[in-house]
């Protein structure tokens, strides 16, 4: 047999393999979403979320400096708000004396070095469980924008480094880059949901926000999962406005998404490796079908390896505690 050229010879030892590997991944490419309670203690199961919690705010602090210690030193916070503080005009989204406001400050104070992410949406305040606000059934474009960017303004003042528009408005990078600027916030950065996609892998985040719309569905904001080139004319727009990461959601049905926006983008990309796609892990572990953690890493690695230069991922503690000990 005449065979010269074998490429298991690259495959034939670890060590050979570790050397020949092309893809990369550690704790600080790692996002660690985090669920914000509007209590002091507490660590509330997420029944859809197996191992992930709704924070009390002294509790979530806790938590991320034992993240911290495992190299993981990025988080996204996204407040619970009780079904009290809602209108159908998501008013405590602008307050800047909520508890949820007061928590930032002090959450500066407490982790100095890391990097707190914001989220930029009226869904969690509302009434409504939409992204803006409605009127007559229609979700509200130019209204909406203009209080994303008082929410960046508030957000900013507390100290965080990054806003996350979530939303998929039109023009509201532009319009918070703008008001951040107005207001001397420069250094404020915009981590834009740039392709977020109208998914059914959402629900478990919504369970843990409560925050799942009353009516209808976010297909006139969310993109078409059918659609690829749109992406490229959002990545364009959040780039020309002043975004400074741009964000692919979900990530494993979108795969081919995070590779098309990687080579097109001249910003760093995200990926937000979503609630569903954790759950369908944790639940088929849990009935013994994977190997949960290579399935886990796998996952990761797939992500890194489509082009995302940072992910969001409730697997970030856990990965990370392995990473550690490897």
């Amino acid at each position: 047999m005449d065979q010269r050229i074998r490429p298991r010879r690259n495959r034939s030892h670890p060590a050979v393999r570790e050397m020949m590997a092309e893809t990369d991944l550690s704790p600080n490419r790692f996002v660690w979403p985090l669920f914000i309670l509007d209590q002091e203690h507490g660590a509330v199961p997420i029944d859809t979320m197996p191992g992930q919690f709704r924070w009390g705010r002294k509790d979530a602090i806790d938590q991320m400096k034992k993240a911290q210690k495992k190299g993981v030193n990025s988080f996204a916070l996204f407040p619970v708000i009780p079904e009290s503080q809602k209108n159908e005009r998501a008013s405590e989204a602008v307050n800047k004396n909520h508890s949820y406001i007061l928590f930032l400050k002090k959450l500066r104070d407490a982790i100095p070095e890391a990097v707190i992410i914001t989220d930029l949406a009226l869904d969690p305040y509302s009434t409504s469980g939409h992204d803006g606000i409605v009127k007559n059934g229609k979700i509200l474009n130019d209204v909406t924008v203009e209080i994303l960017a008082e929410m960046a303004i508030i957000h900013a003042d507390a100290g965080i480094n990054l806003v996350a528009p979530s939303d998929m408005m039109d023009g509201r990078v532009s319009a918070i880059r703008k008001k951040l600027d107005s207001k001397g916030f420069t250094d404020t950065g915009i981590l834009s949901y740039t392709v977020k996609y109208a998914s059914a892998f959402y629900g478990p985040f919504r369970d843990a926000l409560s925050s799942t719309p009353k009516f209808g569905d976010k297909k006139t904001y969310q993109m078409d999962y059918r659609n690829s080139k749109e992406g490229l004319r959002e990545l364009a727009l959040d780039i020309k406005e002043g975004a400074d990461i741009v964000m692919i959601k979900p990530a494993l049905a979108y795969l081919d998404i995070i590779s098309l926006i990687k080579k097109n983008s001249t910003v760093p990309v995200a990926a937000y490796n979503v609630s569903g796609e954790y759950a369908m892990i944790k639940f088929a572990a849990q009935a013994k079908a994977i190997d949960e953690q290579k399935v886990i890493l796998e996952t990761l690695y797939s992500i890194r390896r489509a082009g995302a230069d940072i992910i969001f991922t409730y697997h970030a503690f856990e990965a990370a505690d392995w990473f550690s000990k490897s």
